[in-house]
């Protein structure tokens, strides 16, 4: 089943943030329990927590790490592999958004505490970042096919 806007907004509602969903979704796919997925996720929330890079972009980077990465020393070509897929990944990203950081997708920065309130009662987190997170998901499954 796919997810839909909501069901990311009720999500976010719920303490799970972008990057934990995207893990979620593909935890099966890479052989990960959906548990340890989210954890391993859990801290990157709100662009990091300071409006750095959205955490959609963060959870599609996981999974590619994931799928494609090197396991240790003297593996350049599947270096080469994953920086292709991540170049990839990016550009069909910030064609679709522009952007790549949590502030400039939101115009709200997460490290200000003056903004924290703004972008929960404007409903932003709502509306805009089910879509960095569904844009994440699709472009993902796309570089499977």
């Amino acid at each position: 089943m796919e997810l839909t806007k909501e069901m990311i907004a009720n999500s976010f509602i719920n303490g799970v943030d972008c990057s934990q969903i995207i893990m979620g979704e593909w935890a099966d796919r890479l052989g990960m329990s959906k548990e340890d997925a989210i954890k391993v996720s859990s801290a990157f929330g709100g662009g990091l927590g300071v409006g750095e890079t959205c955490g959609a972009i963060i959870g599609g980077m996981l999974v590619l790490g994931m799928k494609y990465g090197n396991t240790g020393e003297n593996q350049q070509e599947q270096k080469d592999i994953l920086n292709a897929k991540r170049a990839e990944f990016l550009e069909k990203f910030k064609k679709a958004h522009s952007h790549c950081s949590c502030r400039e997708l939101l115009g709200l920065d997460f490290s200000k505490p003056e903004d924290v309130p703004k972008i929960f009662e404007s409903g932003i987190l709502f509306e805009a970042c089910p879509r960095f997170v569904r844009t994440a998901l699709d472009i993902l499954d796309e570089m499977e096919n």
